[in-house]
């Protein structure tokens, strides 16, 4: 315990050192400030504007991008807090990249040819097109992962590859696919008046490379540009910053290459590693004190990463105690190490009198689970796991806000389709069916279908037709009452109440339990959207709402429920995070690094689990194990089941590049004291040494 208490005491209580006084008082021109892991990146972020705007720089002068809403929130709120002045820092242009895309979006919407209500397709919108797109062609009875010709899509978008110069890879059929739908995808967004994430970098990028006037503006709206997270970024975010900052050069970016691994998502991590190139004249500043793990933790990860050859050297240091060594348990199987991670969380718990928010346990794939959770069932652990269903993306909410963005711009089509039918009014697929294929061959809207029901739909019965009618009829007055600039919320209710909504949840849940819970969600939605239209009352309010919710789609943030829960998470969902004592499990060749980038496949390249190379692999690696604060256990098995049958694992690279004197080996096949029951396991262990 009073180790612990230490370390908890010096975080936060410490004044600037050096290092970080040098960058937050650093004058005109690029920065870069190589910030590794709990070195106080935000501390120095929020201090430098604090200190540009006691030096008299105004505050709306002053732009400062990330990668969450979350970061931002709490920045500004150090702001506020350190020049004692709310109202100054409100001043601040402060948020992620795709809001500030968005407000360039609004602002500039004619030179763009943007209609005003247009919507942000989300993840799942996103899905949607490109279903509906594959359903139209000729795929000659093929399936594909939707999820992969997107991630092409959008890798060939913040490359500024348009549909017409994307050039396929010989034989790769998704490459192929791709070409197909890449240029239809397009035409269905125009056709929607919908922009999807990557728009709104790549569209305000194009916009201030073709006009002028434009890019005279913008690069003249802020005097300092800050990014942090920058070894996240990908080619477009890089050029919108290069226009914002075109008239100055003052940009600082904060980042940590060693902490890159988001490369199957587009982030470069050449454009940290080429700043001062890019930048010429940039002055470097690396914060290597670190005040958050016990320096064995620390001694681990710089032995780990130093094995990385294309990076910044830096060398993470920290002036706490050592601290208790690191842990490496060898489990015979994964039974026997998901019992010894959720019982030796249980112990620690209660002879260290830690709470369970305090124990993390990270995995490279989300596959590692299944066992572990029903350990922790078994033994009574709560848990919860980073990246469940966030709350817009629930079913009945989703529904509602589908009907909203229909009132407000019929040419939704993804909207309308979900919808159309729901609650079921008698509309069947064959009837949507003719009705999309009467608009295809037109190249009309859906919505001119339906309007249009007694052409378009002359073969559909009449019971159906009536159907659609009173569906048109239904968002037509809707849309009216939103369009005359009405309060949402008489309107919403008055549209949930038309389509017996809440009738509809009760009847399709198994439990009154399960019908109140969804109620709940569709109310707490409603709540949200009355708060909103009393701080911003106006005709756009609902339009400013819904584009708000899909832009909270492209948040990076990760955070944990905050009940007093383990957490358990991927490497890539722990990123940012925190935890007095991390679990790091499977330390296998084949795990981490996964397979996948040994020996990838030519899907892989949807999938977050992927990554390009072993270096991004051992990045990842050393993610996890800055995640630790106090104790960090490195765990692995012996032996794991593939194909139905027992196999021998090899220890990963990268656990045999933390030195051995960090470590204490426990063998928990040793410490069971029984019997191994399985033959296969008996005989392995027979002849195995951990000496």
């Amino acid at each position: 315990m009073a180790f612990r208490n230490s370390v908890a005491s010096s975080v936060g209580a410490h004044t600037l050192n050096p290092p970080q006084k040098e960058a937050v008082t650093h004058g005109s021109g690029p920065l870069l400030v190589l910030a590794g892991a709990g070195s106080g990146k935000t501390r120095v972020i929020t201090h430098r504007i604090a200190h540009l705007v006691r030096g008299g720089i105004p505050a709306r002068a002053i732009a400062a991008l990330t990668f969450t809403n979350k970061a931002a929130g709490e920045m500004r709120e150090r702001i506020a807090s350190l020049l004692g002045d709310r109202k100054q820092a409100s001043a601040l242009t402060m948020g992620t990249f795709h809001s500030l895309g968005l407000r360039l979006l609004k602002e500039e919407r004619k030179a763009l040819g943007f209609p005003r209500g247009f919507v942000i397709y989300d993840g799942a919108d996103q899905l949607g097109v490109v279903r509906e797109i594959l359903r139209r062609i000729d795929v000659g009875g093929r399936r594909f992962d939707v999820k992969a010709i997107l991630t092409r899509i959008s890798l060939a978008k913040n490359a500024f590859i348009g549909p017409e110069q994307y050039d396929p890879a010989a034989e790769d059929e998704y490459d192929e696919i791709t070409a197909e739908v890449y240029p239809r995808y397009q035409e269905a967004l125009r056709a929607y008046a919908a922009v999807d994430f990557d728009d709104l970098i790549c569209e305000p990028v194009r916009l201030l490379d073709r006009l002028d006037e434009v890019r005279t503006r913008w690069a003249g709206k802020f005097r300092y540009v800050m990014v942090d997270e920058f070894q996240d970024t990908n080619r477009a975010q890089l050029l919108l910053v290069k226009h914002l900052v075109a008239e100055h050069s003052n940009l600082c970016v904060v980042g940590d290459d060693d902490q890159s691994i988001y490369s199957w998502r587009g982030a470069d991590p050449t454009n940290i590693l080429e700043f001062d190139r890019v930048f010429p004249g940039a002055h470097i500043v690396k914060l290597e004190q670190n005040y958050r793990s016990t320096p064995n933790i620390l001694a681990a990860a710089n032995a780990v990463i130093a094995n990385n050859t294309q990076r910044h050297g830096k060398e993470l240091w920290s002036a706490t105690g050592e601290g208790p060594r690191i842990v490496q348990a060898v489990a015979p199987d994964v039974a026997v190490e998901a019992q010894f991670v959720a019982r030796e969380i249980g112990a620690l718990r209660d002879s260290e009198g830690r709470r369970w928010r305090d124990f993390a346990v990270l995995y490279r794939s989300n596959i590692q689970t299944r066992i572990l959770e029903e350990e922790m069932r078994a033994l009574g652990v709560p848990y919860a796991m980073v990246g469940g269903q966030q709350f817009y993306e629930r079913k009945e909410v989703k529904d509602l806000i589908a009907y909203l963005r229909l009132a407000l711009n019929s040419r939704d089509e993804i909207s309308l389709r979900r919808v159309i039918n729901y609650p079921s009014r008698g509309i069947g697929a064959t009837t949507i069916s003719r009705l999309a294929t009467w608009s295809h061959d037109r190249h009309q809207p859906m919505w001119n279908a339906l309007t249009s029901i007694e052409e378009a739909g002359a073969d559909i019965r009449a019971s159906s037709r009536d159907a659609v009618r009173g569906f048109v009829s239904l968002i037509a007055e809707l849309g009216e009452v939103l369009e005359q600039g009405a309060p949402v919320m008489p309107a919403a209710r008055q549209l949930m109440e038309r389509i017996d909504l809440y009738g509809d949840l009760r009847a399709a849940s198994p439990t009154i339990t399960a019908a109140q819970r969804r109620i709940d969600n569709v109310e707490t939605f409603l709540r949200s959207l009355a708060r909103h239209e009393e701080r911003k009352p106006g005709p756009d309010a609902l339009v400013e709402y819904l584009r708000q919710l899909s832009l909270a789609q492209s948040d990076d943030s990760t955070e944990p429920e905050r009940d007093d829960k383990v957490t358990l998470s991927t490497l890539h969902g722990a990123k940012g995070l925190e935890f007095p004592v991390v679990f790091f499990i499977g330390m296998e060749e084949q795990l981490i690094p996964h397979a996948r980038t040994l020996m990838p496949t030519a899907t892989d390249i949807a999938d977050p689990e992927h990554a390009t190379d072993v270096s991004e692999e051992r990045r990842l690696a050393y993610v996890g194990i800055t995640r630790a604060k106090e104790r960090l256990y490195l765990t692995r098995c012996a032996l794991r089941h593939r194909a139905g049958k027992l196999h021998p694992r090899t220890p990963s690279r990268f656990l045999l590049e933390v030195p051995e004197d960090l470590m204490e080996l426990r063998d928990l096949a040793v410490e069971a004291r029984q019997p191994v029951e399985n033959e296969e396991i008996a005989d392995f262990f027979g002849s195995f040494s951990f000496d």
